[in-house]
């Protein structure tokens, strides 16, 4: 199967974190089912589609091997022109369920150390150091690549609605969006739910979803939670994107064969 960085140096702007690392992601094309495509006229950016899921982004005119499998594409199934790709509120070309992929790949990439301390932090658009991090920052980073400040969206979230967040005394943007429990109530009232079967084939895990997990099941609710990679694990289960405790790393594990999933949420 062709790979290909989804990069800059490709003439797609992937406008989120860490720019520096853009040169280095890498998306697969996935195997299709029921194929189609988009051409953003404004930003010169075609979107590979399954159905409904934005699987892969090109430039208009691509080169070298992205140019190769871009061509069979096209062929197959001609883009068409659109105005503004539906679902991308960076606005940068990229559909919002691809750029958190996208932005997750990047996380990976960064690699930051395990650390959970509290940190005051810039309020909209603070993050803690970056080379550091728990696992929810994982999530707040690649929400960003998408457009989607988190440490926003809970702070302004937990001050319309208080009653859904009874885990919550007072607001603070500095740690509000890092604790596990609060962030799973955010995505319930937000992002649409999906099963928590890793195996189903009727709902699967798909790429760019948001997964919380159960690490302690003496305690009720989730205390984990990361992203669903677009990379197979030896299990034959997704991979995912997370930083999973002291002396860990941001990385993809293959979680999901030993680790009960709580929730799964897809952005809309």
């Amino acid at each position: 199967m062709l790979t290909l960085a989804l990069a800059l140096t490709l003439g797609i702007a992937d406008r989120g974190i860490f720019p520096d690392l853009d040169d280095n992601v890498v998306v697969a094309l996935p195997r299709l089912a029921d194929p189609s495509l988009t051409l953003d006229e404004r930003h010169h950016v075609i979107v590979v589609w399954d159905g409904d899921r934005p699987v892969k982004a090109y430039p208009e005119k691509p080169t070298g091997v992205a140019a190769a499998e871009l061509a069979a594409l096209v062929a197959a199934h001609p883009p068409r022109r659109i105005d503004r790709v539906p679902g991308d509120r960076d606005d940068d070309g990229i559909p919002d369920a691809l750029d958190i992929l996208l932005g997750a790949k990047k996380v990976v990439l960064n690699a930051a150390d395990y650390g959970g301390d509290y940190i005051e932090i810039p309020f909209p658009g603070g993050d803690v150091p970056r080379k550091m991090g728990v696992c929810t920052d994982v999530i707040v980073r690649a929400l960003r690549n998408a457009g989607i400040d988190l440490q926003k969206e809970i702070y302004d979230d937990i001050g319309r609605a208080p009653a859904a967040y009874p885990m919550v005394k007072k607001r603070d943007p500095n740690i509000d969006q890092r604790r596990v429990k609060t962030m799973e109530r955010w995505f319930a009232r937000h992002f649409a739910a999906h099963g928590t079967d890793p195996a189903s084939k009727k709902d699967p895990f798909l790429p760019g979803d948001v997964v919380f997990f159960d690490t302690f099941p003496s305690r009720s609710g989730p205390d984990h939670v990361g992203i669903v990679s677009d990379r197979i694990g030896p299990s034959g289960l997704p991979l995912v994107v997370n930083n999973w405790t002291d002396g860990s790393k941001e990385t993809e594990m293959d979680l999901l064969p030993f680790v009960p999933v709580t929730n799964r949420y897809r952005v809309k």
